[in-house]
């Protein structure tokens, strides 16, 4: 009895272990003791960008640079035209075991990809490693130290208890102003706008004559209020009212009644002309620079195309109207304590079999926080380097000291767009990252799109429609199956059945407890007979 008894613990023992495996893979990654110089690596690296020329050039200098440093590693460029795409092949890949071995991604995306076993590389060993690490001793080129790194752009890289990709560059968003048009409607332009100043700008602003001409602009089309991202000023909007969106753990909480009365300040403010979004009147730098719109809200990043004598233009010269333009924080409801969303690219690392082409891969991830790539990027939109080596490179402090001397690389609204982030980093926040993070944003922007429409369709907006608008959401998002909480409808996730591990660890571990069961009744027995 007692030999089987050991024998079934052993089962459980090995059972135990086994039924680890294929987890979401938190373990470090076992770094090799040393680089191997002596093969020939081949890497693949997928990126954004749009059809900013300079940007993809920086790419090429940064891999043809890191190239003459690591002549036996060879990084493949492959350009996507946004996010999406990215995230819908990694996803396709993940399938075939043929993701990346560096992406440009975000942490919401970065949190689907960990569903897969040990699809992702946790980062903390190979950061902290003495030689290939940040500032590590073997390396050929000036990484930054950990503590170079703007702590909450690295933050902003953690997922669960591990982080799984490096911050590559940041922005936020900002608001954009036709401060001619402000102050000809009688207002003067303070540091930090409220929601309620610029929504009563705007409803100023909506108003036209009999003919339809608007007074402000002279023309027959004026949008006061365009907002490109609307995701954005719902997350925001609620962070700022201290309004529940989503825990940690991933319970959706957003069907509440501060999202219900966001969406009845859109509703309000469509019906009198004073505001639209990207998706429904198109992209807002365009009705700036004609002079049909007074507060555009767009990223940081797009500040290159904000302006009359903006370097980037989508109309023609002819449409474009001269005015002041000023960029502050977007709209707070306490400006005493300004809160915005932090947002832009990281860089993630995906597992090999074969750790020398993930050390590779490493390798390059860790060269794109060096100064020449950090601050050459930067320099191309409103981006923010995310180390402060390079923020603080004389290089980069002479590039922000020449504001406005041309209107290309030393644009004045691209660097003062800039210095809205760096002036706030403290302020900034992101939203909590777990598997369907990234359905819930798109989930929290499309609140706002559906109730402009309905608006724009003389729909009545009232209790009832929020209702059916949050069940329509919730089931078209998924969002009743994240396990979420949606409106009062509490429901949990459901989880599929446990792994076969599993289900033989349970049984080891019942019959474990039936034998213990059978050891004690038969000593028991003895010592009854005994006595």
């Amino acid at each position: 009895m007692k030999k089987l008894l050991l024998a079934a613990l052993l089962v459980v023992l090995c059972l135990g272990l086994c039924g680890c495996h294929g987890s979401r893979d938190s373990s470090a990654f076992e770094i090799p003791a040393s680089f191997d110089t002596s093969r020939n690596y081949d890497i693949t690296f997928w990126a954004k960008n749009d059809t900013n020329v300079t940007q993809t050039r920086i790419y090429e200098k940064a891999i043809r640079d890191f190239e003459a440093l690591y002549p036996n590693i060879t990084v493949h460029l492959k350009l996507y035209t946004d996010y999406s795409r990215i995230y819908n092949d990694v996803i396709t890949n993940i399938a075939t075991s043929t993701t990346p071995n560096v992406c440009i991604s975000y942490p919401d995306h970065i949190a689907t990809y960990l569903t897969g076993s040990q699809v992702m590389v946790p980062l903390d060993g190979l950061m902290a490693d003495e030689k290939y690490g940040l500032k590590g001793s073997a390396l050929l080129f000036d990484s930054p130290s950990r503590e170079e790194v703007v702590p909450q752009f690295l933050n902003e890289c953690v997922i669960g208890d591990a982080h799984y990709a490096l911050p590559f560059m940041r922005s936020t968003e900002a608001l954009y102003i036709n401060k001619t048009f402000v102050e000809k409607l009688g207002y003067t332009l303070p540091e930090v706008l409220t929601w309620d100043f610029v929504w009563e700008v705007s409803d100023a602003a909506a108003q036209k004559n009999a003919d339809g001409v608007y007074p402000l602009n002279g023309q027959k089309v004026m949008i006061p209020f365009i907002y490109k991202s609307t995701d954005n000023m719902m997350i925001q909007m609620l962070r700022q009212l201290d309004a529940p969106y989503s825990t940690a753990d991933g319970r959706i909480e957003i069907f509440n009644d501060s999202t219900r009365s966001v969406l009845y300040a859109v509703r309000d403010h469509v019906k009198t002309g004073a505001f639209s979004t990207f998706k429904i009147s198109s992209y807002p730098g365009n009705f700036l620079n004609a002079g049909q719109c007074v507060f555009a809200v767009d990223s940081t990043a797009g500040a290159t195309w904000m302006g009359s004598r903006a370097p980037h233009m989508d109309i023609a010269a002819s449409q474009v109207v001269d005015f002041d333009l000023a960029v502050r924080p977007i709209p707070q409801f306490d400006p005493e304590h300004p809160v915005m969303i932090s947002q832009g690219p990281s860089v993630c690392v995906f597992n090999k079999t074969d750790p020398q082409e993930v050390l590779a891969s490493w390798l390059f991830t860790q060269y794109l926080l060096t100064n020449d790539v950090q601050i050459a990027y930067s320099q191309t939109e409103g981006y923010v380097p995310v180390t402060y080596k390079a923020q603080r490179d004389s290089v980069y402090q002479d590039y922000l000291s020449r504001r406005g001397e041309n209107s290309d690389l030393y644009y004045d609204i691209k660097i003062d767009a800039a210095g809205v982030l760096m002036d706030n980093t403290q302020n900034t926040f992101v939203t909590p990252v777990f598997n369907g993070s990234a359905s819930l944003r798109d989930a929290a922007g499309q609140l706002i799109e559906e109730t402009a429409k309905a608006v724009r369709r003389k729909k009545t907006v009232d209790d009832a429609f929020i209702d059916g608008l949050y069940d329509q959401i919730s089931s078209l998002y998924r969002l009743d199956q994240l396990g979420a909480q949606a409106g009062g409808r509490a429901s949990r996730k459901d989880l599929g059945p446990l792994p076969a591990t599993s289900v033989l660890l349970l049984g080891a571990l019942a019959a474990v407890w039936v034998l213990l069961g059978i050891v004690f009744l038969k000593q028991a027995l003895k010592k009854r007979r005994a006595s």
